[in-house]
């Protein structure tokens, strides 16, 4: 049985390939997609397993991906996650593609970046701007089992993609492809690549444009494979580069309007920056559930490390960030549903702030693993391969501060049209289990100056009941983030010219980063309420939120009184009791192979 019914193997279609479901839902197909996945891939902590551990690290230890996986993954059918409904795939939700991928991640980023995610790159370019041609023709490649890379960069230049020197150059009846670009994954094994181009010497942003490129069509003697890059992390992944001399593609190569790369570029980011960073949750889960196993399991001073009030606490709040991550992610993941036109924004944050609370829980819980944190196998080694491999997720097209360079422009905007102005977000934005309407690509916008989503925190604070001492911790604390938006809209207004650009001061990008915690919190809010009356206890519970509310005020500078001892009683007993159930450390609560 494959994923969703949507192929007979792992390159034939079937009925699922002609873009009709089983029945049970959005939400049903979810489900069951992410139930087979996981026994298709088993228990990760059975040795016995191709697939567990034990044989991942050895695959690393040898640079190698696992073939099992890869092998695995293709009789699932994973690329068809990648190619929208109506090209015969399974992709019909962003937030669906994070949960499914969410469970490969959890094992082996390198497995989940080297597998696919790189097609999904590269594709979204070809969904949101190609013609109908090449639409088809990727999918097709892509349900065939194949894979696609995708090349922004270039080392000299890195994440200033406008100053890339790799051209396209117009002649009659297409281009010619000449130079080189660098670390590109899979470019040694990808059927297409997608190339971002110069195709005019002018500077500037109209210079660039996007070039769809078959290997198999193009002149083998006028291009080569550049040799693997040796990585610490994600070892293996299939790093590498491409190099062209006078390569001809016809004009059918181009991917949307000559000259319009960097715009297409930027709207293909909000898929991507949305969606990559809540796969690692899967990682980040592993290493919190490697950890609680071990301080459960460790005696020390004839206590177990469980004990230990440091260590506890670690784990609650590894938990928490988690919750809070995952939170983020969900609305910009629905964003792009409901809200494409804000969506700029709202990815961006996600991919500045995920990666960089992930990374930090990670380093927290280190200290508690000890010297076992070294151990590169047996038990916890898998913990030190995430810690290795998590990184690279903030690396790429969107590192940090290219994120932050894309917050720090639309500052001023939103402080004037939209920030204590705007209509809070829709309910749907915050509810993981509800059906959404396809993804519209051709909403996708640059910059809107609208933000339904730090109108929501605004709206919530007048809301928010106060009866229990939790409630009225996470009240207190929601009014001293609204505070703070005041204060960032103030400064915001008062933005000189230089400041509302990529050179903007290092206060500028701090500017940025406080506003990326509020937006988490403006999530985190959203999840709580409509979470109220659900199936879900825990989630409506007001001791998470306000202990979220608690933390991300503390990372703000925040002097707050201590929490109610009753939030991290609920924390702690919600860890304990998804390890020992074997269920996800996310807001999805899933049931795990192990």
């Amino acid at each position: 049985m494959l994923i969703g019914t949507a192929a007979n193997g792992p390159h034939g279609a079937s009925a699922g390939a002609q873009g009709t479901h089983p029945p049970g839902g959005q939400e049903g197909r979810a489900v069951a997609r992410i139930a087979e996945l996981e026994e298709r891939l088993g228990d990760p902590t059975d040795e016995r397993g191709e697939l567990s551990y034990a044989a991942l690290l050895a695959d690393d230890e040898r640079g190698e991906l696992s073939e099992p996986g890869e092998r695995a993954l293709d009789e699932l059918a994973l690329n068809a996650e990648f190619v929208p409904v109506h090209h015969g795939g399974r992709l019909e939700r962003i937030d669906t593609l994070v949960r499914v991928m969410r469970q490969v991640f959890r094992r082996d980023i390198a497995l989940g970046l080297g597998y696919g995610v790189t097609s999904f790159m590269a594709a979204v370019n070809v969904w949101s701007s190609g013609t109908e041609q090449q639409q088809r023709r990727l999918a097709e490649l892509l349900l065939d089992g194949k894979k696609v890379s995708v090349a922004y960069h270039e080392l000299a230049h890195g994440n200033d993609f406008v100053r890339n020197e790799f051209q396209a150059r117009p002649v009659d009846g297409g281009y010619l492809l000449n130079g080189a670009k660098q670390v590109i994954n899979n470019a040694d094994r990808a059927a297409a690549w997608v190339l971002f181009s110069r195709t005019s010497p002018a500077p500037g942003s109209r210079s660039h444009s996007v070039v769809l490129a078959e290997r198999d069509d193009l002149d083998q003697d006028r291009f080569q494979v550049l040799p693997r890059y040796d990585a610490v992390g994600v070892r293996g992944c299939h790093l590498s580069g491409l190099d062209f001399t006078d390569c001809p593609v016809p004009d059918s190569a181009l991917v949307g309007e000559e000259g319009k790369g960097v715009e297409l570029a930027l709207r293909a980011f909000q898929m991507t920056r949305s969606a990559v960073p809540g796969m690692a949750l899967g990682a980040t889960d592993t290493a919190l559930r490697t950890v609680t196993g071990f301080a459960l399991g460790r005696q020390l001073y004839r206590k177990s490390v469980m004990d230990i009030p440091h260590a506890k606490a670690t784990l609650s709040t590894t938990f928490l960030d988690l919750l809070i991550c995952d939170s983020l992610s969900l609305a910009a993941t629905r964003a792009v549903h409901v809200l494409p036109e804000e969506t700029s924004v709202y990815a961006a944050v996600v991919k500045y702030l995920v990666p960089k609370m992930l990374t930090d829980a990670m380093y927290d819980l280190s200290i508690v693993l000890g010297a076992r944190f070294y151990t590169r196998e047996g038990e916890f080694g898998i913990f030190q391969k995430h810690v290795r491999d998590l990184p690279v997720l903030s690396l790429g097209h969107a590192g940090s501060a290219a994120c932050q360079a894309t917050i720090i422009p639309q500052l001023s905007r939103l402080a004037r049209r939209a920030w204590f102005k705007d209509d809070p977000a829709p309910a749907s934005l915050f509810r993981p289990r509800e059906d959404l309407p396809g993804i519209p690509f051709d909403r996708l916008t640059l910059a809107s100056g609208r933000d339904g989503l730090s109108a929501s925190l605004v709206a919530a604070v007048d809301r928010l009941p106060s009866s229990s001492p939790e409630e009225r911790a996470a009240h207190g604390a929601a009014l001293r983030l609204m505070d703070e938006l005041r204060q960032i809209q103030e400064q915001s207004l008062g933005l000189a010219p230089q400041d509302r650009t990529a050179l903007a001061s290092p206060a500028t990008f701090a500017l940025a980063d406080r506003y990326a915690v509020l937006l988490a919190a403006a999530a985190v809010i959203g999840v709580w309420q409509e979470a109220q009356g659900g199936p879900d206890d825990f989630l409506a519970d007001p001791a998470w939120l306000a202990a979220a509310l608690h933390r991300l005020g503390r990372r703000l500078g925040h002097q707050l009184p201590d929490l109610p001892a009753t939030c991290e009683t609920r924390l702690h007993d919600e860890v304990l009791r998804r390890f020992h159930d074997a269920r996800s450390y996310d807001l999805y609560n899933t049931p795990l192979a192990g």
